[in-house]
């Protein structure tokens, strides 16, 4: 892995897959009533969610998700639809899909999917958050603060931190993601948008001293 061409330090490395480790669930997965596959850039979310389908683990599939500066040219056609296209080719048959083609954050993945099941009929009473590996635990949180009757689970590709670094072929971008996503876990309680999660210390240090070494860009003003 060329650390040193984006001046990544060994020290750094340890730092971000720490907090990789931190953002993922671990949930042993099992048959649910509902999958929500997120939108975002990473094409894996929908290919996994797919996965799981055919594996027999729920029978309807929401995909929900609208544009953004990320995904505009890549997804001109908004996430939710080429997700359910590229879920289609891998052999998930299109009645059993549902698409959410407006939200633009996660808090809109939850309300606005929510809104398309109960037009459908579908009332879940556990759901299943298929994301992007560093987004497990924003987007856990984020389900249990605006849907908490219902059972949340959550799944990403069983990918290890160097090869997802490889699939998407910027690792300063990547730190710069965990890092956004960690802030987001750490402030959105505050702000009602997530329940509380514990941050260990190890990681909330790893998280500070990136911060320091400039791994900013995807950082909100809390």
């Amino acid at each position: 892995m060329s650390n040193d061409q984006q001046g990544i330090t060994a020290d750094q490395w340890r730092q971000a897959k720490l907090i990789w480790n931190y953002h993922q669930m671990q949930h042993e997965l099992r048959p649910v009533d509902v999958a929500i596959g997120l939108g975002s850039h990473d094409l894996g979310v929908a290919a996994h969610a797919a996965e799981l389908y055919r594996s027999g683990l729920f029978p309807t599939l929401v995909f929900t998700g609208g544009n953004s500066p990320t995904t505009a040219k890549v997804f001109p056609r908004g996430e939710a639809v080429h997700f359910g296209e590229h879920a289609i080719d891998l052999g998930v048959p299109a009645e059993a899909i549902l698409l959410e083609p407006n939200a633009g954050n996660t808090g809109q993945n939850i309300t606005l999917s929510r809104e398309v099941l109960v037009a459908a009929g579908i009332t879940p009473a556990s759901v299943l958050l298929v994301s992007k590996p560093y987004m497990e635990r924003r987007s856990f949180a984020t389900a249990r603060e605006l849907w908490p009757d219902v059972e949340i689970l959550c799944a990403s590709e069983p990918l290890e931190f160097d090869d997802y670094l490889k699939s998407i072929g910027d690792e300063k971008l990547v730190l710069d993601m965990l890092v956004g996503d960690l802030q987001r876990v750490i402030e959105y309680p505050k702000l009602g948008f997530a329940i509380e999660q514990e941050v260990p210390e190890d990681v909330h240090a790893a998280y500070e001293s990136l911060v320091r070494g400039g791994f900013t860009s995807r950082l909100i003003n809390p």
